[in-house]
């Protein structure tokens, strides 16, 4: 017996409401705990390139002004 056929004698709001509910309350834990190393990953990597661009930027600034001076 396929999912699809036990499904298929189901009324609507079980299969729209009370299923992804009871996904939630079992997998909510995992999904929030998947969700929360995305979104601290996104936030590292973006510090890093924001990092990195304020180092180029500040060398790029030194090495511009300081004209003849080539020994560091």
């Amino acid at each position: 017996m396929a999912v699809q056929e036990i499904l298929a004698g189901m009324p609507w709001w079980v299969k729209w409401v009370v299923i992804p509910a009871l996904a939630l309350l079992v997998f909510g834990g995992l999904i929030t705990s998947v969700l929360t190393f995305v979104v601290a990953l996104l936030f590292k990597v973006l510090l890093f390139v924001a990092l990195v661009a304020g180092v180029v930027y500040v060398v790029r600034k030194f090495k511009n002004s300081s004209g003849s001076r080539e020994d560091w």
